[in-house]
Order: structure tokens, then C-alpha cells, then sequence
């Protein structure tokens, strides 16, 4: 498994301090995030998950933790549209570049507006998809929202 992807080299360019961590990829998993919480002996609440959506017809990012669940409502709001809705897995992977369940908010081929969960800044370090299954990238939430232009909100289902 290579470690340099698009996402990693977009970090490394926007000099984000970062390290690459990979996990044995379960193709047939269910939740992506929960699986790769557990390889890395993680808490989930550390480990986000990057979630393509459209808003108000247009592709968008939000990430959360991976034992939680999106409100629609919330990520339109926090991106300033009226209605948001879950893309469809052919459309993200056209848009990003990368294969579902290796999406990455860093180095996408289409650059989006992107929300990341308000309480994933209370952690020191987070990990997120590096770009490719199996590869997850752990940095700073601050510096993965400043490096993304994010906006933080509250984004995640009570």
C-alpha cells in the first residue's frame, strides 16, 4: 500500500504537521469509520469519517466522528443551504477521485465546501481518511479545519 496519495501531498504542501497510520482494510465492513476505529485501538469519536453530500444540489464534505450520525438539517445550515442529502457513492467518487471508503477531504480533484463537527476540535489529535482504504492520516482537528477552509459547527443527529 502506497502512503503518498493525493491527500497526504496536500498536507505536506499546506505544511500540515501529520502522521500516516494504516489498518487492514475489511472490504465487506459495513462502517468504515468504526472499522478502522477498532484496527487502530482508537476511541471512534477520534476517528472521523468523511461523509459526501450535496447541498441544495451541490457536492459538499462533512466530517464526523465515526460513531455518529449526520443531520441533514445541521450540514445544510452550517454550509448555508436549505437542504442537504447524501450523494450518491458514483458521484462522490467522480467528484474526489477516490474510491468510497478511501475518500478523503484532503487533495480531492474538485474542490468543495467542507463542515467538520464542532466536537472533533475538543480532541488533540484526530484521525482522517488518507485518501486510500486502509490509510488514515492523524493531525490536529484545528489544523485539518484551517488547512480545509471548514467551517465547524455542530453537524452530528442529537
Amino acid at each position: 500500500m502506497s502512503r503518498s496519495t493525493r491527500a497526504t501531498q496536500f498536507l505536506t504542501q499546506a505544511k500540515v504537521a501529520h502522521d500516516v497510520r494504516s489498518y487492514d482494510y475489511d472490504p465487506g465492513g459495513e462502517r468504515v469509520g468504526l472499522q478502522a476505529a477498532e484496527a487502530l485501538g482508537e476511541d471512534p469519536c477520534r476517528v472521523l469519517k468523511t461523509l459526501m453530500i450535496e447541498i441544495d444540489g451541490r457536492p459538499a464534505c462533512a466530517v464526523i466522528p465515526s460513531d455518529r450520525e449526520l443531520s441533514m438539517k445541521k450540514a445544510a445550515a452550517a454550509l448555508g443551504a436549505k437542504a442537504a442529502q447524501m450523494m450518491k457513492p458514483a458521484d462522490a467518487e467522480r467528484i474526489t477521485g477516490y474510491h468510497v471508503g478511501g475518500i478523503s477531504p484532503f487533495g480531492q480533484k474538485k474542490r468543495v465546501p467542507v463542515a467538520i463537527e464542532r466536537a472533533a476540535m475538543a480532541e488533540a489529535l484526530v484521525y482522517i481518511n488518507g485518501g486510500q482504504r486502509g490509510l488514515q492520516v492523524r493531525l490536529a482537528p484545528g489544523d485539518a479545519a484551517k488547512a480545509l477552509g471548514a467551517v465547524v459547527a455542530e453537524l452530528v443527529a442529537e
